[in-house]
This record gives C-alpha cells, structure tokens and sequence, in this order.
C-alpha cells in the first residue's frame, strides 16, 4: 500500500481495486475497482442479487473480500488500506468518520431507549461528556430531521418508519463524519414519507458535504441523491458515468432495460 499511502489531500477519500467476493462457486463480487472523492455521492443500482449490497459490506469493511482491497483516506492524509486497521481502528471509524443508514431502522439504532439518547450516545462515544451540551445537540439534530423535538424522550419504537430512518440519519451525521453508507435507505417506506426523507437526505449531504455510497433498486433514489451511477449485474459493474448521463442514454442493454422498466418515459 506504499504508493496508495503517498498520496495527498487532492486525491480520493476511498479507492477500491479489485474487489471480489466468494461463496464457494458463487462470485457475489467480482473485479470492482473506484475511486470515490470527497463530497461525492455514488449511486450503486442494479436487481436483487446483482452483487450490491454485497459489494456495500465489502467498502464498508464489515465483510472480508476475497480479492482485491480498499483504502480509506483519515484525516491525517494517509490513505489506508482497510485491511490492515484494528477492530479497534474500524469501529472508531464508524463513531467518527463513518455512518451507516440501514433500510431497516431497527439496526442502526437502539429500540428501547429514548430518541435523545440514540443520538447523544454517539456523542458520548467521541468524548462528549457535559449532557446538556449533549441534550441540546440531540434536540438540535432532531429539529433538522423534522422530528418535533418534544418526542425527545420517547423511545424510537414509538416512532412511525419514517420518524425512525429519520432518527437513525440524525444519530448517524451528529458526529459529522466524512463519508456516509446507505442500503436501501428508502426501502420499505410509503411513496410521500419516501419522497420528504429523499429530500432530508439531499439537503444534508449537501449542506455538509458528506460523500455518500447509495446502494439502491430505485433509479429515481439513484437520479435524486446521487453524481454518479455504478450499474451491476451478476456482481460486476458493467457500466458507470455521470447519474444523468447513464440514466438519460444508457449505453448498456442491460442498463436500458432496467432504465425502460423503473423510471417512466
């Protein structure tokens, strides 16, 4: 990793290079390679069972690859491949730098505690320590979630679906982390309560400038949230460019059909 860690501050938050994974006989994730840049948003699309969400875990370090690797930039400059960080440095990284929107709330937050806590305990967990600088971060979060800030002390499962993505996106940016994985973040959710957190999220990203991987099955998600689209198939990329580009004039067939049969004329 000596030429990745050479690099400087202009170069990519995360590079994946050769990226697999396998089941056996079962390819789930074959020769993905990227760059991703700070404040970038990419969109991966493709059917259920294209390789994805796997290839998701794999940028995320939460799976092993069998090839390949990835590298992360940490705010010394140094570009590191994930591999070779401690349990300890990677789940630093996910109370820091990172955030994970799960499709399902209930996995990236504490059901039986309250709405404050989910959030002020990732604050805790940076070194926060004064709780009314941590209530007030957390009333503050909620208000820019469009959760109305009197719920504070009610449990998240309370919450209808769209209050709890809305709560675990909250408890994910409190820290301001530099890059931010979402699976399926809309997935499961009524077309209006979709429609207002897609524009939550848009919002957000932008006013932080958050980089984000999007794994999604939705194009419209994909063309709203996103600057550029992977497209897999049989977990491969087969074809990727600019979000308006790819999903305007498609160059694959494979990419058309999937284009023709989601997103309307």
């Amino acid at each position: 990793m000596s030429e990745l860690s050479s690099l400087d501050n202009d170069q990519p938050l995360l590079v994946a290079e050769g990226l697999a994974k396998n089941y056996g006989r079962l390819a789930a994730c074959r020769d993905v390679s990227f760059a991703l840049y700070p404040g970038e948003v990419l969109a991966i699309v493709g059917e259920s069972g294209s390789g994805k969400s796997t290839l998701l875990q794999l940028l995320s370090a939460q799976l092993a690859p069998s090839a390949g690797h990835v590298a992360y930039r940490m705010r010394d400059g140094v570009l590191r491949d994930l591999a070779e960080l401690g349990e300890a440095e990677r789940r630093f990284l996910f109370r820091t730098d990172w955030g994970f929107v799960h499709q399902d709330p209930a996995q990236g937050l504490r059901m039986g505690v309250s709405a404050g806590a989910n959030v002020g305990e990732r604050l805790m967990a940076v070194g926060w320590n004064h709780y009314g600088r941590i209530r007030d971060t957390a009333s503050t979060w909620l208000e820019r979630v469009e959760i109305d800030v009197g719920r504070i002390d009610d449990a998240p499962k309370t919450y209808s679906g769209g209050m709890r993505q809305r709560l675990q996106i909250a408890r994910n940016l409190v820290t301001e982390p530099r890059l931010v994985f979402m699976d399926e973040p809309t997935g499961g959710l009524d077309v209006s309560v979709q429609a207002r957190l897609l524009d939550l999220m848009r919002n957000l990203v932008s006013e932080l400038g958050l980089a984000a991987i999007v794994v999604t099955h939705d194009l419209a998600v994909a063309r709203l949230l996103s600057h550029r689209v992977m497209v897999m198939k049989g977990g491969r990329v087969i074809e990727t460019g600019l979000t308006d580009q790819v999903l305007d004039d498609p160059r694959e067939p494979y990419t058309q059909l999937l284009v023709s049969s989601i997103l309307p004329p």
